[in-house]
């Protein structure tokens, strides 16, 4: 009888639950559907006590990297809200680094790349974490390729995933690697999820709430964007409203926000149009015109382009009324 592959998740101090029992359920029904134990899992601390998560609970963990696992398949990190912010011990990132060494494939969830991140593993690799986090991933390790927008992103024996129940969509890609295309979607059907979700983690960002910046005449301008999209924002018009030449303006604003000023509209235009998607009152034609675009096809390509999925297809699954 073939010994079960393994799977060893570090949960950190704070973590997400969903980082931890989303993948091991998966696993589990992986399991299930094959009639027999192709996978173990293996949680892991950073202290041989119980991890508090970050809703309350608390769990005992199977070992901590206190230990040293004899054998393991796959190593996972799971993702903190307190990641960001968190120092981690020296004794931690050895225990990682070891690990993940022998590992078949190595990676992480959600803010989890944070942590892992400092193995050094993942230089040069292409990865993916929660979209919250994904710039400051980023500047803190210029060497990793980013892609804030997937699901799911593999680079070799590196696995990573984005935000919390993109955990699932991670297992569920290791359970098509190791067992092929059916049994992954005989588990995504009993667990009710998606086998590959469509579009991007985008789509559930909201780059728009984020404060204005810049000087406060720029700061003004944006605040004036959000609140009238269907406005003519021409970067003449913009940049007559705060008394600069267009020019100027131009060149001010995108050193000052990071972006161009159509960039900035066209993001203050899409998230206008989430809005009244969700609210599922209006059509995507009728939102297009509130939104200041000439035909559905203006806001369909910004959709796509920003989001990875159409106005239709996002309304479809985030309006809370029909």
């Amino acid at each position: 009888m073939q010994t079960p592959l393994p799977i060893v998740i570090l949960a950190p101090p704070g973590v997400q639950m969903l980082d931890v029992s989303g993948p091991a359920d998966v696993f589990a029904e992986a399991n299930r559907q094959t009639g027999r134990d192709v996978y173990r899992v293996v949680t892991v601390g950073t202290a041989p006590l119980a991890v508090a998560a970050s809703s309350g609970i608390r769990f005992l963990p199977d070992r901590s990297v206190l230990e040293e696992i004899e054998r393991l398949d796959t190593l996972l990190v799971a993702g903190s809200p307190d990641l960001p912010g968190a120092s981690s011990e020296p004794h931690v990132i050895d225990w990682m680094r070891r690990h993940a060494g022998r590992a078949r494939r190595h990676g992480s969830i959600c803010s989890g790349a944070l942590l892992f991140a400092r193995t050094g593993l993942l230089d040069g690799r292409r990865v993916t974490t929660h979209w919250k986090v994904a710039e400051l991933l980023a500047q803190r390790h210029p060497s990793l390729q980013v892609e804030a927008d997937a699901f799911v992103v593999r680079d070799g024996a590196v696995c990573t995933a984005a935000g919390v129940t993109a955990g699932m969509d991670l297992a569920l890609a290791l359970v098509e690697e190791d067992l092929g295309r059916e049994v992954a979607m005989a588990v995504a059907a009993e667990l009710v999820v998606f086998y590959r979700r469509p579009g991007g983690q985008l789509q559930f960002s909201r780059h728009g709430d984020a404060a204005p910046a810049g000087r406060g005449a720029l700061q003004e301008l944006q605040r004036y964007v959000a609140a009238h999209p269907g406005e003519d924002h021409s970067v003449a018009n913009m940049a007559a409203r705060v008394g600069m030449s267009p020019r100027h303006f131009a060149r001010v604003f995108g050193h000052e926000t990071g972006m161009t000023p159509a960039e900035f509209v066209e993001s203050m235009r899409v998230e206008a149009a989430r809005r009244w998607l969700e609210e599922g009152h209006e059509t995507p034609k009728r939102v297009a015109a509130r939104c200041g675009y000439a035909d559905a096809n203006g806001l369909r390509r910004a959709f796509v382009r920003r989001l990875g999925v159409t106005p239709a297809e996002y309304r479809k699954r985030h309006a809370h009324a029909r």
